[in-house]
């Protein structure tokens, strides 16, 4: 491919840590010959000594080392938040090596083996985003493994462009969106009902060079048949009986924008046609009209059915579908991310308060508890709508289990209390064991939540020592807030 470092290496300086010292002089070589200036380290602990004198504009890291890997070098350096924008390499390419990258701040992932001009492409892209992310005083916040630069950061990075979470799966999000939006790709943003795919939508539009042109959302299965070709292509004067003006559609007020076609699975076979005809030319034609209209949208789908499935039942073209999907981001759902429900819970209080005029300060760590347990079929529309509620009927500043709404377990209007105690344990089981470990876990994780992460204070309001509450920690995998990786001891 043709190399296009012009620019992006300009002034730029790449540290590359890895102990195979002829893998480690091929790159350092490409990248030379690139424009960029190179420095190496053999290890995490020549890192640490080039980065006391240094500032890089990116790392690549090596995941197995001797001595500290690659991940922890990463952690490390996010922790003392002195990490450059970082893109961790590893012959082990699986999932969850990605996921842990990104969980502690990389903002990409290389598997080995991988040809040259990938790394050279992913070293371009990398330090094209940090620039772009960099403030006026010329430095990046906090590295979390997505964008800070829009949104308010709150608790370290956990607001992005309107969306909340700290999960790893919500991270990865945030660095797939991150990547995605400085192209026109079609993207299908798949994910339950309520789970946020519109905010999905606007971040990538947010965060792509089209932030200053129209966000345009339309859904699909909310318009009439017979009235959705108008609205998405326009019609003429006269196109038919109660056409008197000519109209402009969705695709042409999205102009240089971006076009949200959501729940896109209901959309008509024949609109279906028209549809991949203008994603394929650029070009809409009104109804009842016989010019050709230019246009420039970035189209993304969104669906809570899986499309794969319509396809094969014939309800959706699978031209069309291929089209859609050239890039799938996938939306977890609440039951999924449960670690961010004190998160979330926290946002949307402070939104009821502005908004309601509430004095609420918070969630009694019984009632997180019953909240915990809930299986959210809803998704997160279904707790923007308990937290409302709780905060209207609440009588003091604090939710308490008394406020919660019917449906909740334990709820105030929750009427079987077999049903209560059947919902507080693990889907799926009936285990004693399960269901009070399940029970611990949201009680640490309320406990941490109330003390900003501070250990001695959430011991004492759980009632148990600092040493039964590490080991609880490391147990059951809790992520203590302001603390970037891995819980103690792992």
């Amino acid at each position: 491919m043709p190399r296009r470092a012009a620019n992006t290496s300009a002034s730029a300086t790449i540290l590359i840590v890895d102990d195979e010292a002829a893998f480690a002089d091929l790159v350092a070589e490409r990248l030379t010959g690139s424009g960029y200036r190179v420095l190496r380290a053999d290890d995490a602990a020549g890192a640490l000594e080039v980065l006391t004198v240094e500032t890089p504009d990116l790392l690549l890291v090596d995941v197995q080392m001797p001595g500290m890997s690659g991940i922890e070098l990463v952690e490390k350096l996010a922790r003392q938040d002195r990490l450059p924008p970082t893109v961790v390499m590893s012959a082990y390419g699986r999932l969850e090596t990605a996921l842990a990258a990104v969980r502690a701040g990389a903002i990409d992932f290389l598997s080995k083996p991988f040809r040259l001009p990938e790394i050279e492409l992913k070293v371009q892209l990398a330090i094209e985003r940090s620039r772009a992310l960099q403030g006026p005083a010329g430095r990046m916040g906090r590295t979390t493994g997505h964008s800070t630069g829009d949104a308010s950061a709150a608790g370290g990075g956990e607001l992005f462009h309107g969306m909340v979470g700290r999960t790893a799966s919500m991270r990865a999000l945030f660095v797939q969106i991150d990547r995605v939006a400085r192209f026109s790709s079609t993207v299908l943003v798949s994910g339950e009902s309520g789970t946020g795919k519109e905010l999905v939508a606007r971040a990538l539009h947010d965060a792509s060079p089209r932030r200053s042109a129209p966000f345009v959302a339309v859904n699909c299965g909310a318009i009439p048949e017979n009235l959705l070709e108008s609205q998405l292509f326009g019609h003429v004067k006269g196109a038919f009986t109660d056409a008197s003006a000519d109209r402009v559609g969705l695709f042409e007020q999205a102009h240089e924008g971006t076009l949200l076609l959501d729940e896109i699975a209901d959309l008509p076979l024949h609109l279906q046609v028209k549809l991949l005809r203008v994603m394929q030319e650029g070009e809409i034609q009104r109804v009842g009209g016989n010019r050709p209209i230019q246009v420039d949208v970035r189209v993304v789908g969104a669906s809570a059915l899986p499309l794969s499935s319509q396809v094969d039942t014939g309800a959706f073209r699978l031209d069309l579908y291929y089209r859609l999907s050239v890039i799938e981001l996938k939306v977890p759902a609440l039951r999924e991310r449960l670690d961010d429900l004190p998160l979330l819970i926290e946002h949307i209080v402070e939104r009821c308060n502005r908004r309601l005029g509430t004095v609420t300060t918070g969630v009694h760590p019984h009632a997180l508890t019953r909240l915990m347990a809930h299986s959210w079929p809803g998704n997160i529309r279904e707790l923007q709508n308990v937290i409302e509620q709780a905060c209207v009927m609440s009588e003091t500043d604090e939710i308490g289990v008394e406020s919660l709404p019917e449906g909740i377990p334990g709820g105030r209007r929750d009427g079987s209390r077999g049903a209560a105690k059947t919902a507080m344990l693990p889907s799926d089981s009936l285990s004693i064991p399960r269901a009070v470990e399940a029970t611990e876990r949201a009680l640490i994780v309320a406990a941490l939540e109330k003390t900003n992460g501070n250990r001695t204070h959430a011991a004492e309001l759980l009632e148990i020592s600092q040493r039964t509450l590490l080991n609880k920690i490391v147990r059951y995998e809790v992520d203590i807030p302001g603390q970037v990786g891995r819980p103690p001891g792992r």
